[in-house]
């Protein structure tokens, strides 16, 4: 049954655009015979936690492979500048409630663990004064090191009090593990948050990291941060988009 009480529901925006540095027009490649936008729209449905799912896209291409598999769409802006400013507005355009909760599940996360969803989706409700949560798990040695793979340090309450590409904390004395951890870039918000947040002028801080979260906490806004074992896989590279092929093949 989906998450939710008589006041709000939950949703899963996924955004998804045609352009790619790194790997072009990445959502329409195929992993054992799908494309990975179906991939991702076939994992969040196996949750079982959304009232709805809608992948949220600036390609008409993509919209049709979306809904030739059964899914929903919704045709975005194409100057957008992030993936929450796209989710927000095909959130606008759904005219979901203040209250809703939105996760915002990245197009090219083709493995969407439930325990992390869930996990997210809890702390929200549990945290009335908490808007907006995203995951974090232990980094590997090789990460830490890595701009690519952001870190985050948290207060006792789990709440975020920065993310960087840097090593954070920096380990000053010793040889001791400080206990890295690696961000995971899936969030929840609450609708009227995400309304809030997209008003937002950047920061100086989102501006030197390149990290859009870094805007709520400079504007003075709680980052919940839940810990979860291991990070799901996503496909940057044409060696990421292989690994996911060989683990996909095990189920």
């Amino acid at each position: 049954m989906p998450t939710g009480c008589e006041y709000y529901k939950t949703y899963a925006i996924i955004p998804a655009r045609i352009g790619s540095t790194r790997l072009p027009r990445k959502p329409l490649l195929e992993i054992n015979g799908l494309p990975l936008i179906i991939h991702c729209l076939n994992s969040a449905k196996s949750t079982g936690l959304f009232s709805d799912i809608i992948v949220a896209t600036d390609s008409k291409e993509i919209l049709d492979v979306v809904e030739a598999h059964g899914g929903k769409g919704l045709l975005t802006d194409k100057g957008h500048p992030s993936g929450t400013d796209r989710v927000f507005e095909a959130a606008s355009k759904l005219a979901l409630g203040e209250e809703d909760i939105i996760v915002n599940i990245q197009g090219d996360q083709p493995v969407v663990h439930r325990d992390v969803v869930k996990k997210l989706i809890a702390f929200l409700e549990d945290r009335p004064d908490v808007k907006m949560a995203t995951p974090a798990c232990p980094a590997l040695v090789e990460e830490v090191q890595n701009p690519n793979r952001v870190k985050v340090v948290l207060s006792k309450d789990g709440l975020a009090l920065y993310f960087s590409r840097a090593p954070i904390p920096y380990l000053r004395d010793g040889d001791t593990d400080p206990g890295y951890l690696r961000h995971i870039g899936i969030y929840a918000y609450r609708n009227g948050f995400l309304k809030q947040f997209v008003s937002l002028p950047q920061g100086r801080l989102e501006v030197i990291e390149k990290l859009e979260q870094l805007r709520a906490l400079e504007f003075g806004h709680k980052i919940g941060v839940v810990l979860v074992d291991r990070a799901p896989l996503d496909v940057d590279t044409m060696e990421d988009l292989k690994a996911v092929e060989e683990y996909l093949k095990k189920f």
